[in-house]
């Protein structure tokens, strides 16, 4: 078993890479199934015919739940199981929802989803806890740790719509589905078989003495001083997940049906994804060089900056569907085709703004929350996440509303939610030093 870092240190642990994998295994097992399933439930002949509307409803519903469960995992690994095994235990049921949707039959898709988001709950709160016990409380490399991270949750779901693509048009929808549950076995072997490198991380590793001052500053504060600021912070991020996530439902929807291309709308589930693995690594790089100048901005700064350019990346598609609606020469303004480039060139933007938001987010509480409601607090922050994800269900409007419509109020209501965490730096910063 590898044991816990030194007082100073100066490189990532092994214990990084070992989780990398397992989630970017678990990560293309999970968006592999939603980059194909509104369209599956859309689809009349594998499968079941149903509406636009009715896709986003599930798929708000599903996003909503496998988002929640995440606190009452976090729970039972405080109190109950640790970590490593609560991981363990939903990567299983993950591996059983994702096989028995490749089965077809409406009944069978609901115990699938059932199985998702228990398995969800289980494992995502704690692996990210794992990644931020690896390092001392106020360790420099762990902001760095959780975008390298996020590389490896990117990889996953950059290879996920790009391989169900292929399958779906050569198989059929069945068998992606069979595929994405091979992923998910794949990455329970991975965690089960090299747990040697994480089995220490159920407990607190000693701050380096280079951090033990803004340690010290923030044990100062109250716990509920530092938990009240967490949940100012949660509930600021909702709005994003909002907009986010509407990658699943009309941003698919809309590269199928209003981008020019011979691809389905599941393969521009690809180019998030590919957007994180270019940014990722220089973006690490950069906030190394502000660091050693003393000019890194704050994990609150940096997401405040996300939001914003989260609302910039809906402007893009604005301006993008007021030119298609402005071609249309029929009454129906929703029968345009634009140049791909306008997506990925929205999805370039967004992408930035969510590697300052969402690694940066769970960075934050692994900093701020105590540790013995670490696990917990990580599960809130999928709360907020999942509360998000219910109200992507604002795409029941994307067939009432003029695409440009849609765009611009969730550009406003990102805007207006950066310029509020913007106006909140100054007492989150006081609950929350050092950080």
């Amino acid at each position: 078993m590898d044991s816990p870092q030194s007082p100073i240190q100066a490189k990532h642990p092994r214990g990084l890479y070992v989780l990398f994998a397992s989630e970017a295994w678990e990560r293309f097992s999970f968006y592999s199934m939603l980059s194909l399933f509104t369209l599956y439930l859309r689809d009349d002949v594998e499968g079941f015919g149903w509406s636009e509307i009715e896709a986003i409803s599930l798929y708000s519903w599903y996003l909503t739940f496998v988002y929640a469960s995440p606190f009452v995992g976090g729970l039972l690994a405080d109190r109950y199981l640790g970590y490593l095994r609560t991981t363990l235990i939903g990567a299983v049921f993950f591996v059983a929802g994702h096989l028995l949707l490749s089965f077809h039959s409406i009944t069978i898709v609901y115990v699938a989803l059932v199985c998702l988001v228990i398995g969800n709950g289980l494992f995502k709160p704690n692996v990210s806890t794992m990644v931020g016990n690896l390092y001392p409380d106020g360790s420099p490399l762990k902001d760095r740790a959780f975008i390298i991270f996020y590389f490896g949750i990117n990889v996953g779901a950059f290879v996920a719509p790009v391989t169900m693509e292929f399958i779906k048009q050569q198989a059929g929808y069945h068998p992606a589905f069979a595929v994405a549950g091979i992923g998910m076995v794949v990455s329970l072997a991975t965690l089960y078989f090299l747990r040697r490198h994480v089995e220490m991380v159920d407990a607190p590793v000693a701050a380096p003495a280079s951090s033990q001052v803004e340690a010290t500053e923030l044990a100062k504060v109250p716990e509920s001083r530092r938990i009240v600021a967490l949940l100012v912070i949660f509930l600021i991020v909702i709005v994003f997940w909002m907009a986010f996530h509407q990658s699943g439902s009309t941003l698919t929807y809309f590269a199928n049906d209003n981008t020019r291309g011979n691809f389905s709308g599941t393969i521009f589930n690809a180019i998030n994804p590919l957007w994180i693995l270019i940014l990722s690594f220089p973006l690490v790089k950069f906030w190394g060089w502000l660091n050693k100048r003393g000019k890194e901005p704050s994990t609150p700064a940096k997401m405040s900056i996300g939001m914003l350019l989260t609302g910039l990346s809906y402007f893009v598609l604005y301006t993008a569907a007021s030119i298609g609606e402005a071609s249309v020469t029929g009454t129906d303004i929703y029968d345009y085709r634009l140049s791909p480039i306008w997506l990925i060139s929205s999805y370039g933007v967004v992408t930035l703004g969510e590697l300052l938001l969402s690694p940066m987010g769970l960075s934050l509480v692994s900093k701020v929350a105590p540790f013995r409601l670490r696990g917990m607090m990580m599960g809130g922050w999928f709360v907020a996440t999942a509360i998000g994800n219910k109200l992507t269900a604002i795409g029941v409007y994307w067939t009432r509303w003029p695409h440009s419509v849609f765009f611009a109020v969730l550009g406003i209501m990102c805007f207006a939610v950066g310029a509020l965490l913007t106006g909140l730096l100054k007492p989150l910063k006081k609950a929350m030093p050092g950080v």
